[in-house]
């Protein structure tokens, strides 16, 4: 199966986002005792974005921005290093105690020490996400968009975010444009909107050609009945996840392609990676093996970023799986919590298992 994508589109992927930076101390250590530390742009959706981006297809960001910020700044200037465009207005601050760039503070791990992730959000300018700070009709009915990337990080943000999720989904659907809705749910964003971000989330699945998400997004974020979770082995949660999917394709029959991965944890430097994938009425399933982590932050975006760069290249549908499989554990490679891929046959050895020195 291939999913026919719009042709003569000025951009393959577009998504949008909240931007911040992401403090990361040196060598693993943990953050409460470290002085020195470094600080990357950050964003889940830029890191799926960013397997398409360096491996040379065109990709746009919208996103908001601090007005005279330096954190805006470098953000804007990190996102032309990787190749994409952006676009978005500029709020004024409102003064020490308004508008700001979110920070995730996060260490690695190490060995049997798992990583911490703490999110500070307070004032986060990407809160305000609005579509009337857009032109919509010049992005996808004259520049022409091929897949919109839509995560449930963003369509959960705020009531402003929640709607300028949908109308995207609105206007890609009526331009042709496909949608990739990953659900991640956070229990936080949805704290007192269940009711709301509910409707929310069906009306954008409902709108999806490719769903990602793990059995408990598909259950609290669409209300799709599933198994108590945990306690499983694999062969078990491979076989929970099929039926939870095709309970999924009942609700949703537009929806192309389903994904998930699989992900144990043998210690902090150490996993074991695997993937499901549904084309219509076929799988795929990447049976999990054991990959060295460096930082595990972004692997499940490097999944997603796989996934889209396969399916907008046109390739087999079975070497989707494989490619994003092999993305997500490039990912885990890299300090930064997005994979920079040199080319295409860096992410097939991996796949591969290739691990020799290229000269």
């Amino acid at each position: 199966m291939s999913l026919e994508l719009r042709p003569d589109c000025t951009y393959a992927l577009l998504v949008p986002t909240s931007m911040g930076v992401r403090l990361t101390p040196a060598d693993g250590q943990p953050l409460h005792c470290s002085t020195t530390l470094t600080m990357q742009a950050t964003s889940a959706e830029t890191n799926v974005a960013s397997i398409c981006s360096y491996l040379g297809l065109r990709v746009k960001v919208l996103t908001t921005f601090v007005q005279g910020s330096p954190i805006a700044r470098f953000i804007k200037d990190d996102l032309a290093s990787r190749h994409m465009d952006c676009e978005g207005p500029e709020v004024a601050q409102g003064g020490p105690w308004g508008y700001r760039h979110q920070f995730n503070l996060a260490d690695s791990g190490c060995g049997s020490r798992g990583p911490v992730v703490h999110n500070d959000r307070a004032g986060e300018v990407g809160r305000t996400l609005n579509a009337k700070n857009f032109d919509l009709e010049r992005i996808f009915a004259r520049e022409g968009v091929q897949v919109v990337h839509l995560s449930g990080l963003i369509a959960a943000l705020s009531p402003d975010t929640s709607a300028f999720c949908l109308e995207l989904a609105r206007r890609a659907k009526a331009q042709g444009t496909r949608i990739c809705f990953d659900l991640n749910y956070r229990d936080s964003f949805w704290k007192n909107r269940h009711e709301e971000l509910r409707a929310v989330f069906l009306e954008i699945a409902a709108a999806a050609d490719v769903l990602v998400g793990n059995e408990e997004d598909f259950q609290l974020c669409l209300g799709l009945a599933g198994p108590e979770a945990g306690g499983e082995d694999l062969a078990a949660k491979i076989e929970s996840f099929q039926a939870m999917i095709e309970r999924a394709r009942q609700m949703f029959p537009q929806a192309a392609v389903f994904a998930t991965t699989l992900r144990e944890v043998v210690h902090a430097n150490c996993h074991r990676w695997g993937a499901i994938l549904s084309v219509g009425d076929r799988w795929y399933i990447e049976q999990p093996r054991e990959i060295a982590v460096l930082d595990r932050i972004g692997g499940g975006d490097g999944f997603v970023g796989g996934l889209l760069y396969a399916l907008l290249r046109g390739w087999p549908e079975e070497q989707w799986v494989q490619f994003a499989w092999a993305s997500g554990a490039l990912a885990t490679t890299f300090l930064t919590d997005y994979a920079q891929p040199a080319d295409e046959a860096q992410v097939w050895n991996v796949w591969k298992g290739n691990a020799r020195v290229q000269r």
